[in-house]
């Protein structure tokens, strides 16, 4: 298909103005390369294994949830460099779904809530909250391992979930307002877990994340290119 034809339905997936207002051009078509898509790759992360990968596999379009492009540039060096020459040289497109597919029905948190089953979901500003009916031990199982929890160990009935980094305290006061027992998210502040006011169980954040790609991919029939951070835990 061609590429406009690609990103129309993609907007249908992650409408752009479901976006928060920092990913103001930072997200859609952020590279653009040949203008007809057969082969479609997908990850978590534009990252220089992702695309040496995709360029291997012929991919016309590598779809990400993040972009390797967050600041604008006025000089193209090292890392960016070298990535840019990658995806530029292989005539690849890149498409960014970020907080958009967030936010999207059927999108990362969507994802994350459907991983740990929680039940009976409302939504957040940024995330949901339900009931959640497996505990802490298969929660951790379900993600990975490598789960620390900031507070005490919690008896969970409602857990909010917000994929990525959400240790925020305007989301952690929504989240006890809505019933949350707990707090799901990746990332957290020092000064947040100081305030905090109900447990919070910190993940990685490739781990809440890239599920959503994954049931993307599969979707769409297209490949998913794996590729978590290396994290080694020590006894």
């Amino acid at each position: 298909m061609h590429v406009r034809t690609f990103i129309e339905g993609m907007e249908r997936l992650a409408p752009p103005e479901l976006a928060e207002e920092f990913d103001a051009g930072k997200i859609g078509l952020v590279v653009e390369g040949r203008t007809e898509i057969a082969n479609v790759f997908c990850a978590l992360d534009a990252t220089p294994f992702v695309v040496k990968e995709a360029a291997a596999g012929g991919a016309d379009m590598l779809v990400v949830h993040h972009t390797p492009l967050w600041t604008p540039l006025t000089a193209m060096t090292g890392r960016t460099a070298l990535l840019m020459r990658d995806i530029l040289s292989s005539g690849m497109n890149l498409y960014v779904m970020h907080t958009n597919f967030d936010r999207a029905d059927g999108g990362v948190n969507d994802a994350l809530a459907g991983l740990l089953s929680l039940g009976d979901s409302i939504p957040m500003s940024l995330g949901k909250v339900g009931s959640c009916t497996i505990p802490l031990p298969e929660i951790s199982r379900r993600l990975g391992g490598n789960l620390r929890v900031w507070g005490k160990i919690p008896q969970i009935k409602r857990l909010a979930i917000v994929a990525g980094s959400g240790f925020d305290m305007a989301l952690l006061e929504e989240a006890r307002d809505l019933g949350a027992d707990a707090f799901l998210s990746a990332e957290m502040k020092h000064s947040v877990a100081r305030s905090a006011p109900l447990p919070c169980i910190e993940a990685t954040h490739y781990a809440l994340e890239a599920p959503a790609m994954q049931q993307l991919a599969v979707r769409q029939g297209w490949e998913y290119i794996d590729d978590p951070p290396v994290l080694t835990s020590v006894p």
